[in-house]
């Protein structure tokens, strides 16, 4: 290539005129051409400028996205995280809910064992109950009579003998009325005991109910055998009881039947028993007896006096008799002892032997008590009302009675009833009651004295008077008992006991009274030794109350 091409530019040729007018022309185009390429450089460079700054925006607007979109992603992220957060704490709770939930289902499972077993146990307690007694864990009746059964069945089969025991605590009611129910309780439970510490292993003690138990005797050798096990039993239920700092005595009647002599079968055998113990009862308690044919006629009496003694309150068939007491110094009329007769509608007189007894095992004696203190009291306002002076009425209180916790209420509303005097009235209790519970006996003996009726103890000499107890009592009159009176000459020294008597009477400034005056010599030894008052045959035989009232009328007395 030459030089011309590549120079644009040639260097500046000297013309002329039309050569330098031509070339001012061509400077002035390449001149122009310079400017145009300068504006199109220009151009280009603000094209480029243009497309650089869009280039920018572009990638502002892109760096722009990006970072919408980056925490557009954060964002998702960050949500995503807190859902993740949010099921993993719902998990958490779930697991919790299920570690609960199974936790809780362990417990069940071990709380339905444990109720199970509970279940099983009330059930096997359940059964004990219905074959045992509540108080004193022995076999109750279901329990007796399935083994009287198979007893039974045994002694068929082998040909060999068996007895039913029936056993009756005397006197328990006392015990029950008088230091309540808790010590009756406790009693009950040790002479349970006690018949289980005699007995042997092959034999069942049951508690019939109340204070009366039934004793198997599975296998027997002869009745002699069974009267020395049934006496072993007397004297161990005799032995004395320390309950809750009481000291307690108490005896046990037996009644004794035997297979198959007096019953085949397990009902007849403890009613035959039952009839056994009952005779005994009132034969001599603290005994054995064995069943008699003839023990039937007593039990149907017994049930026919029980029944007619309800019919005979309400018919007003009993009244009162009256026996006089005589003051042995004047012989004058110092009172009587009211005594309760019955005369039966179709079989006359009834003994106060017969029907006493019956009134008090079942009850009756009460209202029947409570009878004979209004009629009493009635009968001495009706005497002053006639202008007489019987002196001081006499009325045998009964163990019942004195425990009945409204005896002290009833007898103030007598009193008040019939308008008569306190003093007027004398209560005859005799030691046994007195002394079966002495600080309650006191307590209830100073309260009656409160009221003012007049205290005595009847039969003195025959129970187990504490001395130091008899000056604690508020007592007013000693009745000495008929058999210490009738035995006064029988034999040398036999009035050393009366004699003693009205001695102590007399230092305690008490009255005496001798019951059972029969004969002379006995009145004179009495008035020898100054005893106070005699009461017997000698001296007046008991006597409606309109006899009574005219022998008052005649003045009567005993010559002194």
């Amino acid at each position: 290539m030459s030089s011309n091409a590549a120079n644009p530019f040639p260097p500046e040729r000297r013309c002329g005129p039309q050569e330098g007018a031509h070339d001012r022309r061509g400077a002035g185009r390449l001149q122009a051409s310079v400017l145009a390429g300068g504006e199109q450089l220009l151009v280009l460079r603000e094209a480029l400028l243009v497309a650089r700054e869009l280039a920018a925006e572009q990638c502002d607007a892109a760096l722009v996205q990006r970072g919408q979109e980056l925490a557009l992603r954060q964002a998702q992220i960050a949500e995503r995280e807190r859902h993740a957060q949010r099921r993993l704490r719902a998990r958490e709770r779930e697991l919790s809910r299920l570690r609960g939930a199974n936790a809780q289902l362990v417990m069940a499972t071990l709380g339905a064992q444990e109720l199970t077993e509970e279940v099983r146990r009330a059930k096997d307690r359940m059964g004990y109950l219905a074959h045992h007694d509540f108080l004193t864990n022995l076999p109750n009746r279901v329990l007796l009579m399935e083994r009287l059964a198979q007893a039974i069945a045994m002694a068929a089969r082998q040909g060999s003998r068996m007895a039913v025991l029936f056993v009756d605590l005397d006197r328990f009611k006392v015990i029950n009325d008088s230091l309540g129910h808790a010590i009756g309780d406790l009693l009950l439970q040790a002479v349970g005991q006690r018949l289980l510490s005699v007995l042997r292993i092959t034999d069942t003690a049951c508690r019939q109910g109340g204070d009366e138990f039934v004793v198997l005797l599975a296998e027997v050798a002869n009745e002699r055998a069974v009267a020395e096990l049934a006496d072993t039993l007397c004297r161990a239920i005799a032995e004395p009881y320390l309950l809750d700092g009481e000291s307690l005595h108490i005896g046990g009647t037996i009644g004794i039947s035997m297979y198959p002599e007096d019953g085949e079968d397990a009902e007849t055998l403890i009613r035959n028993a039952d009839m056994a113990m009952y005779h005994g009862k009132h034969s001599g308690r603290n005994r054995s007896y064995f069943y008699r044919p003839e023990m039937n006629l007593r039990v149907v009496e017994r049930q026919r006096i029980e029944a007619d003694l309800h019919r005979a309150l309400e018919a007003g068939e009993f009244m009162l008799h009256y026996q006089p007491r005589i003051n042995l110094a004047s012989g004058a009329i110092a009172g009587a002892e009211a005594l309760l007769r019955w005369t039966h509608p179709e079989h006359g007189a009834v003994a106060p032997s017969r029907f006493i007894p019956v009134a008090e095992d079942c009850g009756l004696i009460v209202p029947l008590g409570e009878w004979v203190l209004r009629e009493a009291c009635m009968q001495v306002e009706r005497w002053k009302g006639a202008g007489l002076d019987p002196g001081v009425i006499a009325v045998n209180i009964s163990a019942l009675e004195f425990r009945d916790d409204g005896f002290v209420g009833r007898l103030r509303a007598i009193l008040a009833e019939s308008s008569v005097q306190p003093a007027c009235l004398e209560l005859e209790l005799t030691e046994g009651v007195l002394m079966y519970d002495a600080g309650a006996s006191a307590a209830i003996l100073h309260e009656l004295k409160e009221i003012g009726v007049r205290l005595a103890i009847d039969d003195f000499g025959t129970g187990y008077s504490s001395l130091s107890y008899l000056n604690r009592f508020p007592i007013d009159v000693l009745k000495i008992d008929q058999s210490f009176v009738r035995d006064i000459h029988a034999a040398p020294g036999d009035g050393v006991i009366v004699s003693a008597v009205i001695a102590m009477g007399r230092s305690l400034g008490q009255r005496v009274v001798a019951e059972g005056v029969e004969e002379a010599e006995q009145l004179s030894f009495l008035r020898a030794h100054h005893c106070d008052e005699g009461q017997g045959y000698l001296l007046g035989r008991p006597m409606g109350a309109s006899s009574f009232g005219a022998l008052l009328a005649a003045g009567g007395a005993v010559p002194p």
